[in-house]
């Protein structure tokens, strides 16, 4: 993407005023998507983007600009406009020499540009007909496929020279039944770390029928119950909850802004001593996986909370160096026009040994939550507010009737320590993750767990 000794010469015009760390980040990113609405096509683009941001840190104050010129004279202008922005002292001439591999594969076997958007319909396709053939209550179906081709390109003042090449494909459902408690919907958009390979794996058939079967079972729901009562979260269900709730708080740039309700708790039981969180940069083909974060450090599995014991917080580089220990490899950017922050990549809770339907068994009354939708957390207190998409009563012991327009309220460590039954499954959950502007890709994923007193907010007299 951009010559070594290039690099080595913005890097060093970067620190022409004093500086402590400079860094350039190229990236070149093209991305394409189909959309299928009810029979019709209704968006088919290709993009692409490509440039560079620079950044320049000097004591707690950084200097960053961004170019979509990658050309020597391009990138040394911005290397210029960065150090201004950073009005270092010290001045002089720093030479910087560069040690890595600029040019790192990708681990896709079939990239999605290779593929025809022919072929990318044709599966948008047959899921609005499987989609329909679920039921004569589907009224409209929603198709989309996207994809996205990310090469990146990290160098430092330190002499690091990394590159990474990222792939990433996902599928989506959307449809909408009618009935006699009017129109429901039901979504589904799975995603991995691959290309066109994904598919493998992935049945466009079974998402098409999960997101029909969900809206046409909250045709017959009933309405939600309201009060405290045991929650149990089907596998993969509830990791969204746990990743807004819990890994926000568990940054390190949120917790040096005291936003956070983990500050200074590192070495304290904040959970159930069933509970160990897990956030994985290296995690399998997931949605939020990668070789080097964008500030060029490897991935890493990092475990954050150990048998309900705070262990760590997540890092990025700057903010790593400014405390004295080493990055986590959770520096991440949306573009090359952003600098980085510390963002979580794949989150989970690790599985247990207790079979999931013993969970349900042994639970008298409660709910039995299949799908979470939005939500919203205060990160400095840790309290919650989630939708629920789809769910069920659990009463003596089974699941009974659907339910609908059910909200989770609760606090993010009180949730944890009240977790009273792990189950021996797992799954993951996809989503792009909004953090200060950014979105990113992640992931998250739990067994099916009990927690034992939640607050359900709920419609039911």
């Amino acid at each position: 993407m951009i010559d070594s000794d290039v690099l080595e010469r913005t890097l060093s015009t970067a620190l022409t005023q004093g500086g402590d760390f400079a860094e350039v980040f190229a990236e070149d990113k093209r991305t394409s998507s189909v959309r299928h609405d009810d029979g019709r096509v209704e968006e088919l683009t290709t993009g692409r983007d490509r440039g560079a941001g620079i950044r320049v840190v000097v004591g707690e104050t950084t200097g960053f600009a961004h170019t979509s010129d990658l050309s020597s004279s391009g990138l040394e202008e911005a290397a210029r406009a960065a150090a201004a922005a950073a009005r270092g002292g010290g001045g002089g001439v720093r030479t910087i020499a560069l040690s890595g591999d600029p040019n790192r594969p990708p681990r896709a076997e079939v990239l999605p540009e290779n593929v025809p958007k022919t072929r990318k319909l044709e599966l948008l396709k047959r899921a609005d007909e499987v989609a329909r053939s679920e039921g004569g209550s589907v009224r409209s179906v929603s198709a989309s496929f996207a994809d996205s081709h990310r090469r990146i390109l990290v160098a430092n003042s330190d002499g690091l020279l990394a590159s990474d090449n990222q792939v990433r494909t996902r599928v989506g459902v959307n449809v909408v039944a009618a009935g006699d408690t009017g129109m429901q919907t039901g979504y589904e958009a799975p995603g991995r770390g691959m290309g066109f390979e994904v598919f493998d794996e992935i049945s466009v058939e079974d998402v098409a029928r999960t997101a029909a079967r969900r809206a046409l079972t909250l045709l017959e729901a009933v309405p939600a119950p309201s009060g405290q009562m045991p929650v149990v979260l089907h596998r993969g269900a509830g990791g969204v909850l746990f990743h807004e709730a819990c890994g926000h708080g568990l940054e390190a740039d949120l917790v040096r802004k005291d936003a956070s309700v983990f500050k200074d708790r590192v070495g304290e039981q904040v959970a159930s001593p069933l509970v160990t969180v897990i956030d994985d940069g290296t995690f399998a083909r997931e949605w939020g996986t990668f070789a080097i974060d964008d500030e060029g450090q490897l991935a890493q599995r990092n475990v954050l909370i150990e048998n309900g014991v705070l262990t760590d917080y997540m890092w990025d580089l700057v903010r790593a160096r400014q405390a004295g220990r080493a990055s986590s490899g959770n520096g991440r950017r949306e573009t090359y026009r952003q600098l980085p922050m510390v963002r979580m990549t794949n989150t989970y809770l690790p599985e247990g040994d207790t079979d999931p339907d013993d969970i349900i068994r042994s639970t008298e009354r409660g709910i039995y939550c299949v799908a979470l939708g939005g939500g919203s957390v205060d990160t400095a207190t840790g309290d919650f507010v989630f939708g629920v998409t789809e769910a069920y009563l659990i009463e003596h012991g089974e699941l009974t009737r659907p339910i609908r327009a059910a909200q989770l309220v609760g606090n993010g460590p009180q949730t944890m320590a009240l977790v009273d039954a792990i189950g021996n499954d797992f799954a993951t959950w996809t989503g792009m993750c909004g953090k200060d502007g950014q979105s990113v890709p992640v992931s998250s994923g739990q067994p099916t767990l009990r927690v034992s007193r939640m607050t359900v907010g709920g419609t039911a007299a």
